[in-house]
């Protein structure tokens, strides 16, 4: 045997372990040159991810280890090449042996696996084994109601940044265990931004949908440790070479320069000193901020180093963020130390996972490569043999697929408003681009299907170790996906033909004029509320032709709906506030709810209009905050407890205190709000905490009757459906759930009669706390928007539902009496809406329905069982007499047109064209417009007849009716209303040869009409001569 070197498929073949591969120890080195491993002197080399360690037995045995794990090598942190000075400086005769296990384990770094998966499964356990609590990735929708999407890693620690508590932070790790202090953390964190979503698949690195994967120090580590931390991460972890590592600072940062020059070696020509727009973080006006230091790649070493540009994505890419938060930004500008400096770190996982897997872009790499195969596939094209603009298109496809997909899982349903516009956006641009490949139908024969489903199969196949929990929702997601995509191929035909033509009318109209060709807002607004286009494709399209779209005057037309759909912020704002002042020497309260109403306590804090006091006295409104409560505090949908606290007198309670609601703050704060009725309440003092025991029952009967719907529905509408929000108050519940049609009177029936009956099996409720991966395999289902930790309370009715959930509910479900639906409606697109109550509000509901049902039969004299048939009746009765009022109307207008015919005047020399604008006073519209339809046959072809009316308070009708002769023209009917009713403060419009308009200015009717008579005049007298 010349050498250790083996063949990767020999290696391989013992990949399972330890099994031994025949090696002569005559061939090997002394065993004296070797280390002691495990009480044994072996041999180490590496092929592939594997460890190869001989004993001198004559057998080689295989085994996985952590890449310089303290049980191999005792230096924590060591390089390659000091790990081999320290463990492999032996020499010996057998000089060509010992090279080779040199160039082994020196070249371990290029031998890494570079998985997209592997890369975070690396990160995190990096940071696991240097003390950080591995956190789960919270959802992309955000309890922060700043933003509208979870857009950076570090989004769900913003409180802790704040200095507000760490206590977020414990019940993040370990909610139902005593809270151990989480000093750092690390995150592998969902996000997604798509303020800059016209780059994508236009650069190498711009995504709407990525992983952030980050390490974050509360007040623990700070500078020195993150940098040589990231630098290891980088050049040991990874493998990447020193050598292709640059290094940016703040300019003003010279304790991070001389880290990474002097500490970590990089040298000075590689650290550039940058401003503070590119390295210095802010979080807004005031707040948190510092200085950040980021590493970037360098993809061509031999360009050298003059004129250097960082921002150069042609060479560059920067792949580790670290922001060192250390200073407070305070109203007038200035900066000052924070207490607790704190560590921010990002590392892009697709930016990473390019690097390694040396392809050209992040699009490329196996994280999203393998959905544009399947797009390239349904396309039938070839990604390696396509041009540029189709390999574009397909990088959009492959970029939205999976932003939409982990969107829908995460509860966001499609809709015209905020993060529904988001994803409904992503899903017409990807639908829209797919048309653009050439996919049809399905992509696979079906011209009547979809393939977004299709193409969203490989984003869940891939998402086992992004989100393990998409798999269960992809039956939701395969459904509302063809939902949408159907939808909006209906719509995308119509509303295609018809930009064509605003095109085509602008284009001609530019020409005409020599003016740049643009479409207005409001033509572009009519896209949008009509035909359902966005504005961001209408304006694709239009660029396309070479048309602008007037952007301005479509934001006039949105209003609010276009405000909403650019919530999604791409910066997270922190603000400073005096919360951390007032709660800085607060525990956490600990609830005593669960096993009991009324507890005595002690007032830690009291804070009037929002500053914190030493006393409150009679009169005045205060929030409390409790050692202990026997309080709910308001969350998982289940509004907050009301009740009193007091401290009792001799004869009668000495300081009353009525709480008419509590919220959590700072993650586990109770804060009871309420009025001070009697007496003077000071800190320090201990009161008896009583919970009204009437409405905290008649909470608890609403929210186990939630768990009870939710089941019934799965039941009789499918287990698709999945919660999209809820409320449990005192006198009703509220739930939302997804789902793509309304719930029929049948079906709202039989989930009824399903939780009455489970209602009346009397069936114990268990309440259990277990490990997170242990409830949801036993099929416990999440409440939606809640965070959840390693250990979660688990509410089960047996045999009818198991929910994770850490409300109040009963003991045993005849507690809930009776269960009554009021109201099922849609409240969004694919999002519908169930209103009930139970318990004494369910009484109260049917005793309210029998009063006025009394009330109402005796108003019609009629028995209970023959109100329907009355009502009936008298409906047809008040539609006929409808009917003759405006038939009598209508004939009182041609009545009155018959006597304006007379008033027509002819214009035009050759035509002789007979023309009358006239008013006809308080007429409605649709009088007036058979007003017009009379004077149009009476005054016979060619004429026109313009007419208007003001049927009522601010209200005004126009209607413009030409004959074919005047048409032939050129002079429309619904071109020439809309300018004139522009002059009563409304619009309208129609075909040719007649349209309808309206208003809102009566006063402006003569003026309107007497340019409406001028123009008209005008264009017939230009037309006809």
């Amino acid at each position: 045997m010349a050498s250790l070197k083996l063949p990767h498929s020999f290696c391989n073949g013992s990949h399972g372990g330890n099994a031994p591969l025949p090696l002569p120890a005559s061939s090997l080195l002394p065993k004296s040159s070797f280390p002691v491993y495990r009480g044994r002197r072996v041999a180490v080399s590496t092929v592939s991810d594997q460890y190869l360690f001989w004993d001198f037995s004559g057998f080689i045995t295989t085994t996985t280890v952590a890449l310089f794990s303290p049980n191999i090598f005792p230096s924590r942190h060591c390089s390659v090449k000091r790990a081999r000075r320290i463990h492999f400086s032996t020499r010996s005769s057998s000089a060509s042996v010992q090279s080779e296990m040199d160039e082994l384990v020196e070249n371990k770094a290029k031998d890494l696996p570079s998985s997209g998966d592997y890369i975070r499964r690396q990160f995190l356990e990096f940071y696991a084994k240097r003390g950080h609590k591995v956190l789960p990735s919270s959802s992309l929708v955000p309890d922060d109601p700043t933003v509208l999407l979870t857009i950076a890693g570090m989004l769900q620690f913003k409180p802790i940044f704040l200095g507000q508590s760490l206590a977020y932070l414990m019940m993040l790790a370990d909610p139902f265990q005593v809270p151990k202090q989480v000093p750092c953390a690390t995150t592998a964190q969902r996000c997604i931004r798509t303020n800059d979503v016209e780059n994508v698949g236009r650069t190498s690195r711009h995504h709407t949908f990525f992983e952030m994967l980050g390490n974050f120090s509360f007040g623990d580590y700070f500078k020195k440790e993150a940098i040589q931390w990231a630098w290891e991460l980088s050049t040991v972890e990874f493998g990447l070479s020193a050598d292709k590592l640059w290094i940016s600072v703040f300019e003003d940062d010279n304790e991070a320069f001389q880290l990474w020059r002097d500490e970590v070696g990089v040298p000075v020509e590689r650290i550039k000193r940058m401003g503070a727009d590119d390295n210095f973080w802010t979080s807004g006006a005031t707040g948190p901020c510092g200085p950040c230091s980021e590493i970037y790649y360098d993809f061509h070493p031999e360009r050298g180093y003059s004129d250097i540009d960082l921002n150069d994505d042609t060479r560059f890419i920067e792949f580790y963020n670290l922001v060192f938060m250390e200073f407070n930004k305070t109203d007038d500008g200035s900066l000052e130390p924070l207490k607790q400096k704190n560590i921010d770190t990002g590392l892009g996982l697709e930016r990473m996972a390019r690097i390694l897997q040396k392809v050209p872009n992040n699009y490329e790499t196996d994280l999203i490569y393998p959905i544009i195969e399947k797009t390239a596939e349904l396309a039938n094209v070839s990604y390696s043999l396509a041009d540029d603009h189709t390999k574009l298109n397909l990088k959009i496809i492959g970029d939205h697929l999976r932003a939409i997909v982990y969107l829908i899982s995460d509860g966001v349903v499609p809709s015209n408003i905020g993060r529904g516009y988001v994803v409904r956006r992503l899903i017409r641009r990807a639908v829209r681009t797919g048309r653009m490949l050439g996919i049809k139908g399905d992509g696979q024969g079906n011209l009547e299907g979809a393939f977004l489903p299709v193409i969203a199969g490989k984003v869940i196949e891939l998402s086992t170790h992004i989100n393990p929990d998409v798999r269960g929702t992809a039956a939701r997601i395969f459904e509302e996906l063809k939902r949408e995509e159907l939808k909006f191929v209906q719509t995308l035909e119509r509303g295609e033909k018809f930009l064509d033509q605003m095109l085509v009318e602008a284009l001609l109209t530019a020409k005409e004029s020599g003016t740049i060709p643009y479409l207005s807002g409001k033509d572009a607004f009519l896209l949008y509320d009509t035909y359902g286009f966005p504005v961001e494709i209408t304006t694709e399209v239009a660029e396309e032709r070479g048309v602008s779209i007037d952007m301005h005057g479509f934001d006039v037309e949105m209003e609010n709906q276009r405000r909403q759909s650019q919530a999604a912020h791409s910066a997270v704002k922190l603000a400073m506030g005096n919360s951390a002042d007032l709660t800085k020497n607060v525990p956490d309260t600990e609830f005593l709810g669960y096993d009991t109403l009324s507890a005595r306590a002690v007032v830690e804090s009291l804070i009037v209009d929002g500053n914190p006091v030493i006393q409150v006295s009679k009169g005045n409104d205060v929030e409390v905050l409790l050692n202990r409560t026997p309080f709910y505090a308001e969350s998982g949908g289940q509004i907050g407890d009301h009740g009193f606290l007091y401290i009792p007198g001799e004869d009668q309670h000495k300081v009353i205190i009525e709480i008419i609601d509590v919220q959590k703050s700072l993650g586990n704060i109770f804060v009871h709000k309420g009025t001070i009725r009697e007496g003077v309440l000071e800190v320090g003092t201990e009161v008896e905490a009583a919970v009204d025991a009437r409405l905290r029952q008649r909470a608890k009967v609403h929210h186990t009757a939630t768990h009870l719907l939710q089941s019934a529905l799965k039941k009789v509408i499918g287990q698709e459906t999945s919660q999209a929000g809820s409320l449990v108050a005192f006198d009703r519940l509220r739930f939302d759930f997804n789902f793509h049609r309304p719930v029929t009177d049948s079906e709202l029936e039989e989930i009824e009669k399903l939780v009455n009956r489970w209602i009346g099996e009397a069936t114990l409720l268990q309440t259990k706390v277990m490990p997170l991966a242990d409830a949801k395999g036993a099929g416990a289902i999440a409440m939606f928007g809640e965070k959840y930790g390693e250990e979660v309370r688990v509410v089960e009715v047996p045999g009818v539902s198991m929910e994770l959930c850490g409300g109040t509910h009963v003991s045993n479900t005849s507690e809930i009496r009776g269960f009554k639906i009021i109201s099922e409606q849609g409240i969004a697109s694919g999002v519908r809406r169930i209103e009930a109550v139970a318990g004494e509000a369910f009484i109260e509901y049917v005793n309210s329905r029998d009063y006025y049902m009394k009330q109402l039969c005796s108003t019609l004299k009629v028995k209970a069982e023959e109100v329907t048939d009355r009502v009936d009746n008298l409906l047809e009765e008040l539609r006929m007499t409808r009917n003759e009022v405006s038939s009598l109307r209508e004939k009182a207008a041609v009545y009155k047109a018959s006597h304006l015919a007379a008033k027509a005047v002819s214009v035009g020399t050759s035509n002789n064209i007979r023309v009358l604008v006239e008013s006809m006073d308080d007429t409605d519209a649709d009088s007036l417009k058979k007003a017009a339809e009379y004077l149009i046959d009476t005054l016979q072809d060619p004429a026109a007849v313009i007419l208007g009316s003001c049927p009522g308070d601010e209200k005004v009708s126009l209607v413009a009716a030409f004959t074919p002769g005047v048409v032939k023209l050129g002079i429309q009917a619904g071109k020439f209303i809309g300018p004139i009713a522009k002059l009563c403060g409304g619009g309208g419009g129609g075909r040719p040869n007649f349209a309808q308009a309206g208003g809102r200015k009566p006063e402006n009717l003569s003026d309107a009409l007497e340019k409406a008579r001028s123009e008209i005049f005008l264009l017939l007298s230009e037309k006809a001569s």
